[in-house]
């Protein structure tokens, strides 16, 4: 598993919190993790989300399910589609984040809560007569602005081989996000459970002590008016450019 934290770049704030929560997967699973390909992102990606976020800059956590099913948008980061470059057009949405259902109602949820749209109309062409020159463009400003915001961006499983497999990696994974969680204790991040798999954390023991956010998932519609979402990521200022 060392090797592992080598390939990701992982410095030693976080080695003393990543090899014990590695450690714990099935002896099985770490030998197949090493030596396989057939999963994305690859294993040198694999953690790029604690290679660009500080421990003692952690304030929240956010878990979706697992990597995007596309190899070209699974990027190591929860959320982060490595296939949309620009968020925005001359026409409203990008055609990338118009493709990309969970980061479209996403997006629009932020227009909503910083007042930049009315909920009662969310058209691109209302998107496309918004100011946008103080708003980011990119889908990496947008990851900058999370982290800037202490936002840990992870998954459930931290790799997709296939559908079919999926449910067996998510079962994989729960030891390394049972252990991760005890050893952030200390740091008492928030966490912010996106849809059904996400919300199977509150079962565990360890996340009584933690204060958690549980909505629903991007993909539904009903997230672009949920004003807990509205209130907990509009205070983050995620769309302004720094």
């Amino acid at each position: 598993m060392e090797e592992l934290l080598a390939l990701n770049g992982i410095d030693s704030e976080w080695e003393e919190i990543l090899l014990p929560a590695l450690k714990s997967l099935e002896p099985n699973y770490q030998e197949w993790l090493l030596s396989s390909k057939s999963y994305h992102p690859s294993k040198d990606k694999i953690l790029r989300a604690f290679s660009t976020l500080k421990p003692k800059d952690l304030k929240f956590i956010l878990f979706g399910q697992d990597p995007y099913p596309r190899k070209e948008s699974a990027t190591g980061y929860a959320f982060i589609d490595g296939r949309v470059k620009n968020i925005f057009s001359d026409t409203g949405l990008s055609k990338e984040v118009n493709r990309a259902t969970s980061l479209r109602n996403f997006i629009k949820m932020l227009l909503v809560s910083d007042g930049y749209l009315d909920s009662s109309n969310l058209s691109q062409e209302a998107i496309k007569s918004i100011d946008k020159s103080n708003l980011i463009d990119s889908i990496d400003e947008l990851r900058y602005n999370f982290e800037n915001s202490g936002v840990l961006l992870l998954n459930m499983a931290l790799l997709f081989e296939s559908a079919k497999e999926q449910r067996q990696h998510l079962k994989a994974w729960k030891s390394f996000i049972e252990v991760l969680l005890a050893k952030l204790e200390p740091l008492s991040p928030k966490l912010i459970l996106f849809g059904n798999y996400a919300k199977e954390l509150k079962k565990l023991s360890i996340s009584q002590n933690f204060s958690i956010f549980s909505i629903e998932h991007p993909y539904n519609h009903t997230f672009i008016t949920n004003t807990q979402a509205q209130k907990l990521f509009g205070s983050m200022n995620l769309l302004k450019r720094v």
